[in-house]
């Protein structure tokens, strides 16, 4: 049966072939350039097969693949450059959904890959042990791979997990009105029913998250993080803006939490930019979080040119600051999250926005 897999899951494979047949990667800033002068050399690449971990070793022109710890194979570096140009024009051709490379997946059998992408559960998509100058030490590091070659990827999933719940104060419904409401279903529906509770003379209160366990991630990374994102939430769904970056200039300006901003600390940005770092390297809702990076080494972005740039950890400020500039957003399906309707409960209605950040 031949493997499938949509744009962005074949972009794994993609990076695959191409660090190997560059043997190194290079550091991109905040605008997914590459900075020339900043670049990991390639030692070997470790990929997890079945219950077995392959390991392919860059040294000299050729990568050495071994399986168990047990070498068996040899191939020119040079092939994996032909296989990777090749599979990044196949990519960038393809149609529907979900597809087969044959040509591609005959090179996969022959060293040793037998699926397209890693296991979900874990942030790290890829395992690299690099050569580090800073520290004259070759660490395993895991990334976390995003492609530019098909649609944009999330960066926070949606899930009955990532609901805010707010209080409506200020207004006392009857149900017929609570009904009308709840029945607008324009294309902005969510937007148009917070507008028609505004104009009823309600206002929303953050009252808590739907789901405890990620409250208590939120709350790990900032004591106060679940009251921002409800903030930011709230400014989301009732402006036209949905970039990150646009909603907390105005968070700063408007200063919703009261912090103490005399001297132009700029502290949304800051909690904001720990969220989404957190995020993107080991915290996920549904999961208790202990902090544990599993992408150690940061993203590898396969830009629409082919070209992978690397955001590691120890480049902090260029990591943040692309996440920062990248990242919005997004409605996601209210009847499959459950959200945006109001909620009577022992008399007080409440109702609940979702959460989900997207790469623009």
């Amino acid at each position: 049966m031949s493997l499938t897999g949509n744009k962005g899951e074949w972009s794994e494979i993609y990076a695959l072939f191409k660090i190997l047949g560059e043997t190194i990667i290079c550091v991109g800033d905040e605008n997914l350039n590459k900075i020339e002068t900043l670049f990991y050399p390639i030692i070997k690449i470790l990929r997890q097969e079945s219950n077995q971990v392959l390991e392919y070793q860059v040294d000299g022109d050729l990568v050495f693949i071994s399986e168990g710890g047990e070498e068996h194979l040899s191939i020119p570096i040079e092939k994996f450059k032909e296989q990777a140009k090749l599979l990044l024009n196949e990519i960038k051709s393809a149609t529907g959904s979900s597809f087969s490379i044959p040509e591609i997946e005959s090179f996969m059998n022959i060293i040793g890959c037998k699926k397209i992408k890693a296991d979900s559960y874990n942030k790290a998509d890829i395992r690299i042990v690099v050569h580090d100058p800073n520290t004259s030490t070759n660490p395993l590091l895991g990334f976390s791979i995003k492609s530019h070659l098909g649609g944009n990827s999330t960066l926070l999933n949606a899930g009955l997990t990532t609901n805010f719940i707010y209080k409506i104060d200020g207004v006392l419904f009857d149900d017929n009105e609570v009904e009308d409401i709840n029945l607008i279903s324009t294309r902005a529906k969510i937007k148009d029913r917070i507008q028609a509770i505004y104009k009823k003379g309600g206002c929303f209160l953050f009252d808590s998250t739907q789901n405890p366990v990620f409250n208590n991630n939120l709350t790990l990374i900032d004591s106060l993080l679940p009251a921002i994102i409800a903030s930011a939430l709230l400014k989301f769904f009732t402006t036209s803006s949905s970039s990150i970056r646009d909603i907390v200039e105005m968070m700063e300006e408007e200063n919703p939490l009261s912090y103490d901003n005399r001297n132009d600390h700029k502290f949304y940005e800051y909690k904001i930019k720990r969220l989404l770092t957190d995020t993107a390297l080991g915290m996920r809702p549904g999961y208790v979080w202990n902090g544990h990076y599993d992408a150690n080494g940061g993203f590898l972005i396969v830009k629409e040119t082919g070209d992978i740039v690397c955001y590691h950890i120890y480049n902090k400020n260029e990591f943040e600051n692309y996440l920062f500039n990248s990242t919005k957003f997004e409605t996601a399906s209210s009847s499959r999250h459950q959200f945006g309707i109001i909620e009577k409960n022992n008399n007080e209605y409440f109702f609940k926005l979702n959460l989900q950040i997207r790469f623009k």
